[in-house]
């Protein structure tokens, strides 16, 4: 059983949300916040597997609830997957430096909605990478005080390359052609970049690749 929590400050969305997914078999929703700080307590005490967290929010925001989520022991398994009103929103770039495992635009449709909450519950960024890298394209030059590079001298060579790749869009299979490697060969060097690098999933992963300048806006467009 998939078990989400719902955090948006508009009942009638939660309400929406809450219907279709409550009427799934695998799926149960522990959970609904009104506000960012009722979604930290909420997600503290229930330790959903997924979180569907509304960007915009009063007492806290969705991405400094999104941070205080990521930074809780306890919800080290916690996906947090942001809600927003447009496909690319201004703070939806920094959400997933701080952890966030993807977005979804509140008017998607019902079925991508559960393929995305069963994605992210399985451990999967619930965007592919060709969008995400459209969406940092947009906003990483534009992100507020980014950090210092982040050191990559823990990667081999050839998890860097493979990290270059995935900053560019291109999926486990793609980078398995390119590199003229196996699909599971490319999929473990991803994994070890990862957790090498620290990344909660393949959407952060991204994020990293162009913090640390091996991906620029454009790059492979």
């Amino acid at each position: 059983m998939i078990r989400v929590l719902l955090a948006d400050d508009q009942a009638l969305v939660r309400a929406g949300f809450r219907a279709l997914l409550d009427a799934q078999d695998d799926i149960d929703v522990v959970g609904e916040a009104p506000d960012g700080a009722e979604a930290v307590r909420l997600a503290t005490e229930t330790v959903p597997d997924v979180v569907l967290m509304d960007i915009r929010m009063p007492l806290l925001d969705g991405l400094e609830a999104t941070r205080r989520i990521v930074a809780e022991p306890r919800c080290a398994e916690v996906r947090v997957v942001i809600l927003t009103t447009f496909d690319l929103d201004e703070y939806v770039f920094e959400a997933l430096r701080v952890g966030a495992s993807g977005f979804l635009v509140k008017d998607t449709e019902p079925a991508d909605l559960l393929r995305g909450v069963r994605a992210v519950a399985a451990g999967d960024a619930l965007l592919s990478p060709g969008v995400t890298r459209r969406l940092i394209e947009q906003f990483a030059t534009r992100a507020a005080a980014p950090p210092p590079p982040r050191t990559l001298d823990a990667l081999t060579e050839r998890e860097r390359e493979v990290l270059t790749l995935v900053g560019a869009g291109l999926s486990n299979d793609e980078i398995a052609t390119k590199l003229v490697v196996s699909p599971a060969t490319a999929k473990t060097h991803v994994s070890r970049a990862m957790s090498k690098l620290g990344a909660r999933d393949r959407a952060q992963l991204v994020v990293y690749a162009y913090e640390a300048g091996l991906v620029r806006p454009g790059w492979m467009g």
